[in-house]
C-alpha cells in the first residue's frame, strides 16, 4: 500500500502553515523564507524502507524508515524529534515526538493529489501536492 505514495511531488496549496510554525516555536525570519518556498517531495519505496525527500530552495530533509519502528529524525526546523510512521487505513500516519510535545504528519492520496496534515496541538496545517512524475 505504501507504494501507492512513492513518486515526485510538488507543493501547489497550503493552508495555515505560518500558524503551524508559529506553534512550533519557528521564529518570524524562518517563517517568512519557509512560507514563499515550494518544496518538493520524493518518496521512494524499497522493499520495507520508505524514504522521504523534501526538497526546496529553503532547506532539504531525507528520513529513511520501516513501518512502525522509532527513528532518530532532525526537522526541517532543526528539532531533534523520535519519529514513528505506521500505515493505517491508506493514510501514512507520522508521529513525532520532542521535549514532551507531540505533532502528527498525516499523508493521504485524495483524487490522485498528495494530502498533508499537520497537527500540533490545535493547529492543523493542510499541504497540498501534486505528482510531477
Amino acid at each position: 500500500m505504501a507504494a501507492a505514495f512513492a513518486g515526485t511531488w510538488k507543493l501547489t496549496d497550503s493552508k495555515n502553515f505560518d500558524e503551524y510554525m508559529k506553534s512550533l516555536g519557528v521564529g518570524f525570519a524562518t517563517r517568512q523564507v519557509a512560507s514563499m518556498t515550494k518544496p518538493t517531495t520524493i518518496i521512494e519505496v524499497n522493499g520495507d524502507t520508505i524514504t522521504i525527500k523534501t526538497q526546496s530552495t529553503f532547506k532539504s530533509t531525507e528520513i529513511s524508515f520501516q513501518l512502525g519502528v522509532e527513528f532518530d529524525e532532525t526537522t526541517a526546523d532543526d528539532r531533534k524529534v523520535k519519529s514513528t510512521v505506521t500505515l493505517d487505513g491508506g493514510k501514512l500516519i507520522q508521529l513525532q515526538k520532542w521535549d514532551g510535545q507531540e505533532s502528527s504528519l498525516v499523508r493521504e492520496l485524495v483524487d490522485g493529489k498528495l494530502i498533508l496534515t499537520l497537527t500540533h496541538g490545535s493547529v492543523v496545517c493542510t499541504r497540498t501536492y501534486e505528482k510531477e512524475a
